[in-house]
């Protein structure tokens, strides 16, 4: 028995007790090897060295330094890093401890943002469905998983959502990628307009869709098509790269490879590569001066935002993926997996689609390819591969709900950025093997 509760209750989970590069331990002596980064978070593995003594170092200084009485060294030197990197006129950071909270945080600077300049009629929220954002209630009402909503629909905000840039499933057959991006760009103007033009706080998309959808990442021009509309109604752009960014696509942001620049950046998982919780938003010069110029506070704040542990643990990540070159190492990689898992299932039966960017890749699984027609979810298809990949010491992520939050399955791959040729010719071994068993029972 246990007092924990879990995610799972009747779940029996195996003990992890030890972890080093792409491999995990468990009690019982079996190994797995991590192809999803845990849920892409394990951006450099497990036991850095790096990373470990950088943590050592910090806790012989300070651990903790409350913010309302502090800041520290290693949080400023964190947010130099970030700023240093990061694209366009984002020039400040609030750092907090994990994805939820960073949405969160991001959601309230845009209203207290739109408050401050005197528009305190923008209270409308646009996003977009088969989206993910967070689990706590505000992160939970902008996202559009509507399997995670549902229950707790009463408690939530109320928000807007139009249509996801989700090729396989929305594009048209005799619609080339510029069109369907026009098509799908065209959707938010039409939410704007019928919202009212200065009514709309933000726009919010993830710049690669992670979890709910998998590694579904934006066509052609979509993505300066939705900040083109932005700019034209005073609408702020938010993206939530928690789990697409900080070097996952094979870019530090991914909306640098489609020359976009979000007034409000979301980063959290590879932030600090799981060897301490943290997450951040990054903000234009405009946002801030806005703050500066007005009431001069932020009103929101956690009790471990900028914790120095996290901070150390943040920098060392990011200085270990500079040092190394890593980020050439995900574009190597990521083009590998794709190549190799276009060889093992592009001609499955059941495989309609192998999708994303750099080390950020999903399988699509479906019952006819000729229609794109899901499995039943009653078959929990998605379960049953993780349960066959596990016992084949193979770490994935997949997911149910792929295409309305109810029905479709895809499994999501998000290896560590060390990843090697080896690693990758063993994860698609394992992974073919484990989608033919589960089809199979």
């Amino acid at each position: 028995m246990t007092h924990l509760l879990q995610r799972q209750i009747r779940s029996l989970l195996p003990l992890a007790v030890g972890g080093r590069g792409l491999e995990m331990r468990d009690s019982a002596g079996r190994t797995y090897l991590d192809a999803s980064g845990g849920a892409a978070v394990s951006c450099l593995g497990h036991a850095h060295p790096a990373v470990i003594a950088a943590l050592h170092a910090q806790l012989d200084q300070i651990a903790y330094a409350h913010t309302s009485f502090f800041t520290t060294e290693v949080a400023e030197r964190l947010a130099d890093r970030l700023i240093a990197d990061a694209p366009g006129d984002l020039d400040h950071v609030y750092l907090i401890s994990g994805g939820s909270e960073a949405i969160e945080t991001a959601l309230k600077m845009a209203r207290q943002y739109f408050v401050e300049q005197g528009q305190p009629q923008r209270r409308h929220l646009i996003a977009r469905r088969q989206s993910y954002h967070g689990n706590t209630l505000g992160a939970l009402a902008v996202g559009g998983n509507e399997g995670r909503k549902r229950q707790f629909e009463p408690l939530l905000i109320k928000t807007h959502h139009i249509d996801p840039c989700f090729a396989y499933h929305f594009q048209q057959r005799d619609e080339s990628d510029e069109t369907y991006a026009a098509r799908a760009a065209q959707a938010l103007e039409n939410q704007i307009l019928a919202l009212g033009k200065d009514t709309v706080i933000a726009f919010v998309a993830e710049t690669v869709v992670g979890a709910t959808a998998g590694a579904v990442p934006p066509v052609a021009d979509y993505l300066k098509r939705v900040r083109e509309i932005c700019d034209r109604y005073g609408v702020l752009l938010i993206l939530d790269e928690v789990m697409c960014g900080m070097g996952r696509t094979g870019r530090l942001h991914a909306c640098e490879e489609d020359g976009v620049v979000p007034d409000l950046l979301v980063i959290a998982k590879g932030l600090g590569g799981g060897y301490q919780p943290i997450g951040a938003v990054l903000l234009r010069a405009h946002i801030f001066n806005a703050f500066r110029d007005g009431s001069g506070v932020f009103q929101h704040g956690h009790t471990y935002m900028g914790h120095p542990m996290a901070a150390a643990a943040a920098l060392a990540v990011q200085e270990v993926i500079r040092r190394d070159g890593l980020l050439a190492n995900v574009v190597a990689m990521g083009g590998l997996l794709d190549r190799r898992l276009k060889e093992r299932l592009a001609d499955h039966a059941q495989v309609g689609d192998i999708r994303g960017r750099g080390l950020f890749r999903a399988v699509e699984l479906v019952a006819d390819r000729a229609t794109k027609a899901p499995f039943d979810p009653d078959r929990k298809l998605h379960a049953r591969i993780r349960s066959e990949a596990m016992a084949r010491g193979l770490m994935v992520y997949p997911m149910g709900g792929t295409i309305d939050g109810i029905h479709g399955d895809h499994v999501l791959l998000a290896p560590p950025f060390i990843v090697e040729p080896r690693h990758i010719e063993t994860i698609v071994d394992r992974l073919g093997d484990a989608i033919d068993a589960a089809l199979a029972s």
